[in-house]
């Protein structure tokens, strides 16, 4: 049996933590991508080189048909829409949201939408199966597809081990690294600063808490770690001062992040999981979330909501969380991680695919 993926977004964030856990679990044994990137999470897999951007006409051109042929694999597995279009073997994708489609508006023009309903529908067309990672994604491609519901089957991400609490000694070299004030609560973000993030109503948000001088806003991830035009807005909100941007961080200066924060904020329009709720619950932070498309999924009982289109609704929340105590954080933990694990989802991949053999 021999079962190949795409693992060209392996170091991306979302899709590429969901392909490196499956990958860590031997679900397959061909990858196309970067050769070194792939040894280094798996180096038993037969690699095929394939480096093309995502998106566009030159990853279909470029495609390694003639190696995958020789490799002879008996499902190819997509881990995003984006499907070889010229591809004739079996062959399994997942979408994990349609984004594109639901918040049209923050694409950059009209043929990315046109663009995006193509793949998905040609994916959803070609594949034997769809995977998605979420019930919202599922309905949400019944409603707009008209795809039949036995052809989707929903396996549900999981939360890495490394997502504990810690003492608040051992996360307190975080303070001077990050430059971040010691005598105030901190709230956190984690992600990127794509529109549909919603990171304009956050800082708005904030800038009408009532103690927000008590306060300071860790923007984390890649998209802060130089200028981005966010800061024009926090000058504007008269918040730059208690705004601090760490840039890229590590695995383990992220799990010890999450352990330094007061509470932590994700206030997304539209996700297809959204693991960083979990990273923080595991942790036993506090969270508070928009309640839009997966959120009310993952985050289940544990978390706070609001309507991430009302800044009024959020301020409060945000003034609401910084009043709650850290979760039960092993009892959360526990009941988190029997729902939601890499070992279980990896299990279920791998049935689907060798059902399909």
């Amino acid at each position: 049996m021999k079962i190949a993926v795409d693992a060209r977004m392996l170091n991306m964030s979302g899709i590429g933590t969901y392909i490196q856990n499956l990958m860590k679990n031997d679900c397959y044994s061909i990858a196309l991508g970067n050769e070194k990137d792939i040894k280094s999470i798996n180096n038993k897999v037969d690699v095929i080189n394939f480096n093309s951007p995502i998106y566009g006409i030159k990853e279909q051109l470029k495609f390694p048909y003639r190696k995958l042929r020789e490799l002879k694999p008996d499902v190819l597995h997509v881990p995003h829409y984006n499907i070889p279009i010229f591809y004739r073997g079996k062959m399994v994708v997942t979408i994990h949201d349609v984004t594109h489609l639901v918040l049209p508006e923050f694409l950059p023009n009209k043929f990315a939408k046109y663009y995006a309903k193509f793949m998905m529908w040609l994916a959803i067309k070609k594949s034997s199966k769809i995977l998605t990672v979420s019930e919202n994604t599922k309905k949400d491609l019944i409603r707009i597809f008209k795809v039949k519901s036995e052809k989707i089957e929903v396996i549900l991400n999981g939360v890495g081990e490394e997502f504990v609490k810690k003492d608040k000694e051992i996360v307190k070299y975080l303070y001077d690294k990050f430059n971040i004030p010691k005598d105030k609560k901190i709230l956190m973000y984690v992600g990127n600063l794509k529109p549909h993030k919603n990171l304009e109503r956050l800082l708005e948000a904030y800038s009408k808490t009532s103690n927000m001088n008590e306060t300071c806003l860790l923007l984390v991830g890649k998209a802060f770690e130089k200028y981005n035009g966010l800061e024009d807005k926090e000058n504007s909100l008269g918040i730059k001062k208690n705004v601090i941007h760490t840039g890229i961080v590590s695995k383990e200066e992220l799990v010890d992040l999450y352990n330094l924060a007061d509470l932590f904020i994700f206030p997304s329009l539209y996700e297809g999981f959204g693991l960083p709720i979990l990273e923080a619950l595991c942790c036993g932070t506090p969270v508070i979330s928009s309640n839009t498309s997966s959120m009310p999924e993952v985050g289940l009982k544990y978390v706070k909501y609001f309507n991430p289109y009302n800044v009024q609704e959020i301020t409060e929340q945000i003034e609401n969380g910084l009043l709650e105590n850290s979760n039960d954080e092993l009892n959360v933990r526990k009941k988190i991680h029997s729902k939601f694990d890499w070992n279980t989802s990896s299990s279920e991949h791998k049935r689907i695919l060798e059902r399909l053999i």
